[in-house]
């Protein structure tokens, strides 16, 4: 990915020896996170039919979502970049430069989904992407390194201990700096999710659900993200960022960290009735279209008869 010299982010937080931080527990909901097209489209007239269906499927009033709704209530992006305690462990050049390439790949996702927003008439609101090492606390509750990056709906934040990208190369088999790109992606288009009202709205009807429907409605929102993630990569090869082989990594990521690839490298064998992210294939799948179309309308995988 050709992103060197390109905007940086100002929505970082570097908590890397903040000692997992200062939010409160346990009331922002479930973390969604990652599982051990684009700029030209905009929200048309058809994206707002989809939204109207998933608004219904859903439960949500669409003429929340339609006439912006709780758009201008979410926090936006005006958290600059705050450096680690003094005191921290010295960071390495290689440290310095990884946090410099997800701050850009934030930007990218911020300019993509802010174009999109405003030719839909809306104000996209920038999330934060905190950095953390080893555990923090957010505004859904306490989360180790292990449970992977994740975002939180309650504190509008994607976080990521960036440990996981070598875990990512190393044990998932997925390397390449779109890889990681992937990653980010996927959780600020759950923060997309949490804008448009289908992600508060799954959150509160979980709570009804038998397992069953809680794991096949939480696979449809994780597909949707994917291909919210292959806009944003959609309109990243269309800026000219994208390298030879960017594309595959991306997919092969995608493939990596399908519930039943995971099941099978952790236990040897597939419970399909417990995926609740999707299968290798459907990640693979969603991703592509995202990217493929590079619009919103594409990413219905709500009403899709077939996921």
């Amino acid at each position: 990915m050709r992103w060197q010299g390109r905007r940086e982010s100002k929505n970082v937080e570097d908590g890397r020896s903040a000692g997992g931080g200062g939010f409160g527990g346990g009331l922002g909901g479930p973390r969604m996170r990652i599982p051990i097209g684009g700029r030209g489209g905009g929200m048309g007239i058809g994206t707002l039919v989809v939204v109207g269906v998933v608004c219904l499927l859903l439960g949500i009033n669409p003429l929340t979502l339609l006439t912006g709704g709780d758009l201008g209530s979410v926090v936006g992006g005006d958290t600059q970049r705050q450096s680690a305690p003094a005191g921290g462990a010295p960071r390495t050049a290689a440290e310095e430069e990884m946090v410099s390439f997800v701050s850009v790949v934030l930007a990218e996702t911020e300019d993509t989904w802010g174009q999109i927003f405003a030719d839909a008439g809306e104000t996209y609101p920038q999330p934060t992407l905190r950095l953390f090492t080893g555990q923090v606390s957010s505004a859904c509750g306490y989360a180790s390194a292990a449970s992977g990056p994740f975002y939180c709906p309650g504190d509008q934040r994607v976080y990521i201990d960036l440990a996981f990208y070598e875990e990512l190369r190393r044990r998932f088999e997925a390397p390449g700096d779109f890889a990681q790109a992937y990653v980010i992606a996927h959780e600020v288009g759950h923060h997309v999710q949490n804008v448009i009202g289908v992600l508060p709205e799954f959150n509160r009807r979980r709570q009804s659900m038998s397992e069953a429907e809680q794991n096949a409605m939480s696979t449809r929102v994780e597909l949707q993200a994917d291909c919210f993630a292959g806009i944003w990569a959609a309109d990243a090869e269309r800026k000219g960022l994208l390298e030879t082989g960017d594309l595959e990594e991306a997919l092969n990521a995608a493939t990596q960290i399908g519930d039943d690839a995971i099941q099978k490298r952790t236990q040897g064998y597939v419970v399909p009735e417990s995926f609740n992210h999707g299968t290798s294939e459907q990640r693979r799948r969603w991703f592509q279209t995202g990217f493929d179309r590079g619009e919103m309308t594409a990413c219905d995988t709500f009403t899709a008869r077939s996921l």
